[in-house]
């Protein structure tokens, strides 16, 4: 076992995000050309692993993982038949992945999976998990004396002649939504048994238009690499956002991941070109946006071309734009972030942004 302080977990950040799907070699193609991740490992029936496929695709610090079962009996088959499409895995890269296991044990995890070590010729990765709500995991990866692609059991891809990078960088936060008072159970979990702080705080009156509301609260590892809001759906006239995900998926889960740009406008319009959707806000948010947030580096008439939404917190500001959901059931969806020295998550934004996600749910007939 490698040193490790004895109250402490040591979570250096995301690994990887792992998706079980009902077919990933086609969802590997939808977000190789469509967002511009790169294929770098496969494993399968080719590689010896009979009953799954898995292809790992990766830009930037972001690493993605999509796995599908190959028997109709199989675990993923059957969760892909409940919830769809669906993230199944938020791992986390540790120094120790036993120590970490053992540690969320001890304060009150439910093992998934005890530590087990992985070898090949590259080396060796140790990974164990723990399960939180729904059927969602966490991992502890601890891949220090591997140089392998992904894991023992893949094979790389050296080429990829799909991909086109859209200047996406790494995982900025990850969003949990889970049933009607359940939040501050799950905010305890994750301060409880992952050390984490508590950061943010939204109630039903930050986030509500005329028709829905929802309460959140943030919470990040102590090094602010790690964020995860947990929301969860509060009283309104009409069915929120987070009762629809929580109908479509089945329960609780990963509602919607944010990812790290550098250049928002330049991420967006290639997303668009690709045929990437995004929600959008009605032309005067910009007038409003533009007295409230005052100056940017960035061009208004380009934030409102592409329907990219501005805010402003005591330590800079933030741009953000939300995608549809990515697949047919109204689930997973993305948020693509700039930070230019903000931390917050855009409470500016929120009444425009559930509008949007309104006008959405009422094509559908989910309002």
């Amino acid at each position: 076992m490698t040193p490790a302080s004895e109250g402490d977990l040591l979570l250096r950040g995301y690994d990887a995000i792992g998706f079980w799907v009902g077919n990933a070699k086609q969802a590997a193609h939808y977000y190789r050309s469509a967002f511009g991740f790169r294929l770098t490992a496969y494993a399968g029936p080719e590689t010896g692993v009979r009953d799954r496929a898995s292809y790992v695709l990766e830009q930037g610090q972001i690493r993605f993982v999509f796995t599908s079962g190959l028997s109709r009996d199989h675990d993923i088959v059957r969760h892909h038949a409940r919830r769809g499409d669906a993230v199944r895995d938020v791992a986390f890269l540790v120094p120790d992945a036993e120590h970490a296991f053992e540690l969320a044990v001890e304060r009150g995890a439910a093992p998934h999976r005890a530590p087990a070590t992985h070898e090949d010729d590259h080396g060796k990765v140790v990974v164990a998990s723990i399960a939180v709500f729904g059927d969602t995991i966490h991992s502890f990866v601890q891949r220090d004396a591997y140089a392998g692609p992904y894991l023992p059991g893949y094979v790389a891809i050296d080429d990829d002649p799909i991909a086109a990078p859209s200047g996406l960088t790494s995982v900025d936060h990850v969003v949990a939504n889970v049933e009607e008072g359940r939040m501050d159970d799950w905010a305890s979990f994750y301060e409880r048994i992952l050390a984490f702080e508590p950061l943010r705080h939204f109630d039903d009156e930050d986030i509500s238009t005329e028709y829905t509301a929802l309460m959140s609260k943030v919470l990040t590892d102590d090094a602010g690499r790690i964020k995860i809001p947990i929301n969860e759906p509060a009283e309104g006239r009409g069915r929120s956002q987070i009762a629809e995900y929580l109908d479509a998926n089945a329960g609780p889960g990963i509602q919607h991941l944010a990812l790290t740009t550098d250049d928002i406008v330049a991420t967006v319009a290639h997303l668009r070109d690709r045929g990437i959707s995004f929600l959008e806000v009605p032309a005067e948010y910009y007038a409003d946006a533009e007295e409230r947030v005052g100056h940017v580096h960035e061009s208004w008439a380009d934030l409102a071309e592409h329907g990219i939404l501005v805010d402003r917190d005591d330590e800079g500001y933030l741009l953000q734009i939300f995608t549809e959901p990515v697949q047919d059931r109204p689930t997973v969806f993305y948020e693509i972030i700039q930070r230019r020295g903000a931390t917050g998550f855009g409470v500016g934004n929120f009444r425009a942004l559930f509008e949007a996600i309104e006008r959405a749910q009422r094509r559908r007939g989910n309002l």
